[in-house]
């Protein structure tokens, strides 16, 4: 039995698919193991959005590399994913050591590509289904479902659909019967992902697909928690705010807008400016009082001057998001945007991204002060590597991985196993996590 170590990188999509290629090895027989040293195989799952994703997949490229060499080349090293189908050249001459290579098409095939066996390519990016074996790699509690694969809107600056093709969604029965299988072994919470999940659907003749695959989620009891990723604002209407009303959908809403000043919005290829982000904002809070509402904002984008920049940072002060991420443009070849140069320097994007999370640092710590006191639903990440005597978990107010977290420090009396979903009393809060003690 050859031991397999897989490094994943970048989004949650990436998360996914690696799962799946450790599903099929796990099938054949293949030994899963997280200690890199110790693997016969070193799997690399790469991401090649922008120029600091590309850096870090070459910087983990590198190490298994150097593992391979260590080993006296008595490992295999193997590189797939996303940088892999933009930059197969580039990165074969970067990485001569490197013993196989395959992009976004046949992770499906992962086992064939170790053994060197032929089989059929496929002709377009992977999308998985529910009879395809997956290795859950998230805590017991939760997980991710993809919904699609792909893009169709035409974003000036980005590469995905350059990568990943047109938008493609999964059938829906096929996503339902995932979710079941799944809270059939536990699973108490399930994050919805897509490059834009309000667009599922439109690919099969659905309309409102999304709220239908939402309605239909609803219906399984066993799920505590049904979250919406990566939701394109101008895709949200009344039915799907309608939808999120019920009980086990988190009132929660990852919305990107990019940008608030119109000029650098039209050069984005995106439809709304700051204003109509708080109409809309505006509209899904009164839909939806509880409404956690996260975005994204691009800083740096040519054509953004000081006084464009004041304007997203305005923007944001009267958004109060809940959650937000801030990015440094990058300058993707192919891309639309691509003629347009780089002209803010990279130091000036730097600083702007810091004054962007400072003045989100302040608005997150005032909407965690509402929480105090309150006693809230958590689930249960697990127990703190670092120190066992706090509890991990996240209230329906926090997505996995980008937001904070609940941190509860248990007595002595409380060293028990607790439930995947427990209800805490918040009694702390800092700029991003919550802190909380057992109500037992």
């Amino acid at each position: 039995m050859r031991k397999t170590a897989l490094i994943n990188l970048g989004c949650a999509k990436n998360l996914v698919d690696s799962e799946i290629m450790l599903g099929y090895l796990d099938k054949k027989g293949y030994e899963i193991s997280t200690d890199t040293d110790e693997a016969d195989i070193i799997i690399v799952n790469t991401c090649g959005f922008i120029k600091e994703a590309r850096k870090e997949s070459e910087s983990a490229i590198r190490n298994a590399v150097r593992a391979k060499l260590k080993a006296e080349n008595k490992k295999m090293v193997i590189v797939t994913g996303c940088y892999v189908e933009r930059c197969l050249n580039e990165l074969k001459e970067k990485f001569p050591e490197v013993d196989r290579w395959t992009g976004v098409k046949d992770f499906d095939h992962i086992a064939d590509i170790i053994t060197g066996t032929s089989y059929q390519k496929s002709d377009r990016c992977y999308l998985y289904d529910h009879k395809a074996p997956r290795y859950l790699s998230t805590p017991p509690s939760w997980t991710y479902i993809k919904i699609s694969e792909g893009c169709s809107h035409k974003c000036s600056f980005c590469a995905i659909p350059l990568i990943k093709g047109d938008y493609r969604s999964r059938p829906l029965p096929s996503i339902v019967e995932e979710a079941s299988m799944l809270a059939d072994k536990g699973i108490k919470e399930i994050n919805i992902i897509s490059q834009d999940s309000t667009y599922y659907g439109r690919d099969l003749g659905l309309k409102n697909g999304l709220t239908s695959l939402l309605q239909e989620l609803s219906k399984i009891k066993k799920i505590k928690w049904i979250r919406v990723l990566y939701a394109y604002p101008e895709e949200i209407n009344d039915p799907l705010l309608e939808v999120l009303n019920e009980p086990n959908i988190c009132s929660y809403l990852d919305c990107p807008f990019q940008h608030s000043n119109r000029a650098i919005v039209n050069r984005m290829k995106r439809g709304m400016d700051g204003t109509q982000a708080l109409r809309l904002m505006d509209k899904i809070r009164k839909k939806i009082s509880d409404i956690a509402l996260r975005t994204t904002v691009i800083v740096g984008f040519p054509g953004e001057g000081k006084k464009q920049f004041e304007e997203l940072k305005n923007f944001i002060r009267a958004a109060h998001f809940d959650h937000l991420g801030a990015f440094a443009y990058s300058r993707e070849k192919n891309t639309e945007c691509y003629g347009l140069g780089d002209p803010v320097e990279y130091e000036t994007k730097i600083n702007r991204l810091l004054e962007i999370m400072d003045i989100q640092s302040d608005i997150s710590s005032n909407i965690n002060r509402k929480y105090l006191g309150r006693c809230m639903e958590v689930i249960v990440e697990g127990r703190l590597a670092e120190d066992p005597s706090l509890l991990l978990g996240r209230t329906q107010y926090q997505a996995p991985e980008v937001d904070g977290s609940v941190y509860v420090d248990l007595k002595k009396d409380q060293k028990d196993v607790v439930k995947k979903v427990e209800t805490f009393k918040i009694t702390g809060c800092d700029d991003y996590d919550l802190y909380g003690e057992c109500l037992k």
